[in-house]
């Protein structure tokens, strides 16, 4: 079973969420902030990262650095989920080490496809 692993600080979206992947039959792990995103990805090593970037205590943009920057985490795929829609946006999350990007609200199968094609 793939295990996806959700950062997400709004209640709502990632109880959306995570029961929709639970449903396609992805094992789901959560975390609320930045710093937790990190330490989850360093332990739980999961497949994908759907990474908020509009996180407390740490924003995306780091906590993806920082998983990235590391030996044990830098091969897992994260996913930028965000709302910032602009035009340097894409630029600035695959810049930060994101491997994919995609818009609030979420496309579910755009997500589901992007998790097909890193796992």
């Amino acid at each position: 079973m793939k295990k996806i692993l959700l950062v997400e600080d709004d209640e709502m979206s990632r109880d959306m969420l995570s029961r929709r992947l639970e449903r396609k039959g992805y094992q789901v792990i959560i975390a609320i902030d930045g710093e937790q995103g990190v330490e989850m990805t360093r332990i739980e090593q999961p497949d994908v990262v759907l990474m908020d970037m509009s996180l407390p205590l740490l924003d995306g943009w780091e906590a993806t650095r920082r998983i990235k920057a590391m030996e044990e985490t830098r091969q897992i795929p994260v996913v930028a989920l965000t709302s910032h829609a602009m035009a340097g946006d894409r630029r600035k999350a695959l810049a930060a080490g994101c491997d994919e990007y995609s818009t609030k609200p979420i496309d579910f199968q755009k997500i589901v496809g992007i998790i097909e094609q890193y796992t």
